[in-house]
């Protein structure tokens, strides 16, 4: 029951709506391009998704993704993501994909960047060598697949480059 002195937060299927907020406009404030939060088994992911435009700065717009916490699942349930998407990056090694160069460097894109061939993208750790993984063709990536510093399959999509 709720203290009738009280007032109930405005909720979204159970989910502070205020607190979804609060995450979009430190997402905003600080020019991030994600945010998450973890509360139990609620986990809250707030990313910002930009277009540039030849014409316009670009738009600071936030798109909400809410979803329970990872559950674990057995290992032979595991399925790599299933994306045939014109662009996508795929990695061309087994390894451990990191975005930038250091933990307290800048990524080497982000969404919304704007790649030439041949422009480092990500670098993929293999037998303690690190392998610099450059842009196929020019464009601007659309998606990020990968988290930094998780491990990667061979064919297993990095990146949407359109």
């Amino acid at each position: 029951m709720t203290d009738p002195g009280k007032p109930e937060p405005d909720t979204l299927s159970g989910v502070d709506t205020k607190l979804v907020e609060t995450l979009a406009e430190i997402a905003h404030k600080h020019d991030l391009s994600e945010v998450e939060v973890e509360q139990g088994s609620l986990k809250i992911r707030v990313v910002r998704q930009r277009t540039i435009s030849a014409d316009a700065p670009p738009p600071r717009a936030a798109t909400f993704v809410v979803q329970p916490a990872a559950v674990p699942v057995a290992e032979d349930a595991v399925r790599l993501p299933n994306i045939e998407t014109a662009g996508a990056v795929k990695s061309p090694m087994v390894g451990t994909a990191y975005l930038r160069s250091s933990p307290s460097a800048p990524a080497f894109v982000e969404i919304g960047s704007e790649v030439k061939a041949g422009d480092k993208i990500l670098l993929i750790e293999a037998m303690k060598t690190f392998n610099e993984i450059s842009a196929p063709h020019s464009g601007i990536v659309t998606a990020i697949l990968i988290e930094d510093g998780q491990p990667v399959e061979y064919g297993q999509p990095l990146l949407v480059i359109t």
